[in-house]
């Protein structure tokens, strides 16, 4: 690798040919503001946050774009380069919607903490300000062009990570607005509601549609039993939005406060997530000695199921019938809890916490009402149950962990590692790997299938015949590998996609990072790695051996992939325009 010396800030360093300015800086620990800049997805150079002087060069450079070269000096601390930066920064607000103090953003915003490090105490200019209407449409995101800076980091991630192009920039010049094609609604196009764009945005133009006070309604009326459940992603981002570290786990302290918010029962949607194991694992199992409809390709990610259905409708019959493992958990609250505890499941109100925003648009599909009522009533955001923690007055650092409610807040570790991208591969494979074998696996970590690798595959040893599965996370990723499926060029028994990357701990609900923290951090790996410990320090590993699991069997389903099962815990998949 050829190598390059140069001098920023009077340090000399030596860094590979082809590395930015910014990038080389960074390496030596030297900080540039950066605005616009999403590592390895939005380059573009286009807010002239990160202007540094190159000796030499007419003017100034944006760093983000600009390759090192042999002998370079740079400065990225100087008057000129302040006020350049202060100048572009007065002239960015001069034109948005500065209604700071109710914007959900607020002390999480880029541009609001880039605006105080530069000092910009007063703004000299004053824009012609836009008035566009908000998009409210949708049922998982909110757009809101009149805080868009216009950085296009949402553009690029959804383009050039998800493979989607759900928005982009319409117009030119001062008019220019990001939006979709003919200045639809998101609800009108192509978007999957995965809310990858709203983690790109460095403001509040982009955020969750906000269903909290239609739950604290729920939760205050005295006719409705309100159960709630947390999806395994949650426990170990929610600490982020109370000042913990990345990757803390939160699960006894999130129990804790759930109760104090006034629900009536706290269930774990990785009780459903074995239950999902025990269906999905007989629908492979059952796909394979038929030989019909392989390969089986997971249904858990309802970005992917959306995104399947409006690229790929040819494949939908190869999707697991399986519902959701929130949408499972809804259907047995209101028909198995309901009868176990007498009410009605009329009266009863199911909210799902989830890191997801495209699990808003699931509860809504008409398919997922498995008693008459909606399986899921309310979907709140990891986001979105913080804030509500918040209004409560909860000091959520000195609650003491307390435990989920019995039966349906059973689970195991194989339930918990659904949050990882791979772990409802690992979780199914260490399932039906004992079904099939009578043995118990030797090694439960099945490390082949784990990792922040696009597309993964793996070939698993099932008594007489050699699984040949994938894994993708990031719906990029999936049409990478679903292209090759459709052309033949590619063959499998077993297909797991998540539709986000990294899987559930990097959805579209999760804590937002501010881009100058992903620089130096893998979020991913840093959640992942926390779903794996307690999956580890977890006492039951394998969904098949759930007692509660299997009493719920006894007591109700009869056995995995029964009528009663079909009636309740699996669904139908609907072609979509592509566009």
């Amino acid at each position: 690798m050829e190598m390059v010396k140069l001098t920023i800030d009077g340090v000399q360093i030596e860094v590979p040919k082809g590395t930015t300015v910014l990038e080389a800086a960074r390496s030596a620990h030297i900080h540039i503001p950066t605005l616009c800049y999403l590592k390895g997805i939005n380059e573009i150079g286009a807010c002239r946050m990160c202007l540094v002087e190159v000796k030499g060069a007419r003017s100034l450079q944006a760093s983000c774009v600009f390759p090192v070269g042999e002998g370079m000096e740079i400065r990225t601390n100087t008057p000129a380069i302040r006020e350049a930066r202060k100048t572009n920064m007065e002239l960015i607000l001069s034109n948005h919607d500065r209604k700071c103090l109710t914007c959900v953003r607020s002390e999480n915003c880029e541009l609001q903490t880039l605006s105080t490090q530069l000092g910009v105490n007063d703004i000299r200019y004053e824009g012609e300000q836009g008035n566009y209407a908000v998009d409210e449409v949708s049922t998982s995101i909110v757009r809101d062009p009149n805080k868009c800076i216009l950085c296009r980091r949402c553009v690029s991630t959804c383009r050039e990570v998800q493979g989607i192009g759900a928005i982009g920039a319409t117009e030119r010049g001062f008019n220019t607005i990001i939006e979709p094609v003919y200045s639809k609604s998101l609800a009108d196009v192509n978007c999957i509601n995965c809310g990858q764009c709203i983690e790109a945005c460095p403001v509040g133009a982009l955020r969750e549609k906000d269903d909290t006070d239609k739950v604290w309604d729920a939760i205050n009326n005295p006719d409705l039993h309100v159960v709630v459940q947390t999806a395994p992603a949650v426990r170990v981002a929610l600490g982020e939005e109370f000042g913990m570290p990345i990757g803390t786990r939160v699960t006894g302290k999130m129990v804790a406060a759930l109760r104090r918010l006034g629900f009536d029962r706290i269930f774990d949607t990785d009780f459903t997530a074995d239950l999902t194991i025990m269906e999905e694992g007989t629908e492979l199992l059952g796909r394979l000695k038929k030989g019909e409809n392989l390969p089986l390709i997971t249904s858990c990610s309802p970005g992917w199921i959306k995104y399947c259905e409006h690229n790929y409708p040819e494949l939908l019959d190869n999707l697991s019938t399986c519902k959701s493992p929130h949408e499972m958990m809804g259907a047995m609250v209101k028909s198995y809890y309901a009868e176990k505890t007498n009410q009605d499941p009329a009266n009863i109100y199911v909210v799902s916490i989830m890191p997801c925003t495209a699990k808003k648009f699931e509860s809504q599909r008409p398919e997922l009402q498995a008693t008459g009522y909606p399986d899921v009533d309310a979907v709140l955001t990891t986001r979105e149950l913080a804030r509500m923690i918040k209004q409560a007055g909860i000091n959520f650092l000195k609650l003491e962990d307390e435990d989920f409610d019995p039966i349906l807040g059973d689970s195991t570790g194989a339930a918990v590692i659904f949050g990882a991208t791979g772990g409802v591969m690992e979780a199914a494979l260490r399932t039906v790997a004992e079904i099939v074998t009578g043995k118990p696996l030797e090694n439960l970590e099945i490390h082949a299938v784990r990792g922040l690798e696009g597309v993964k595959e793996v070939e698993i040893p099932l008594g007489d015949i050699t699984v040949k599965a994938a894994v993708a996370h990031g719906t990029g990723n999936a049409k990478a590998l679903m292209d090759k499926v459709v052309s033949g060029e590619k063959e499998y028994h077993f297909i797991e996609i998540m539709g986000c990357p990294g899987g559930c701990v990097t959805g579209g609900g999760q804590p937002i990072v501010p881009a100058q923290v992903q620089m130096d951090v893998d979020v991913r790996a840093k959640r992942a790695a926390a779903i794996y410990d307690e999956d580890r320090s977890l006492p039951v590993r394998k969904s098949h051996e759930n007692e509660s699991v299997k009493k719920v069997y006894d007591e109700y389903l009869g056995e995995p992939n029964s009528h009663r099962a079909h009636e309740l815990l699996h669904t139908h998949y609907t072609p979509r325009n592509k566009f």
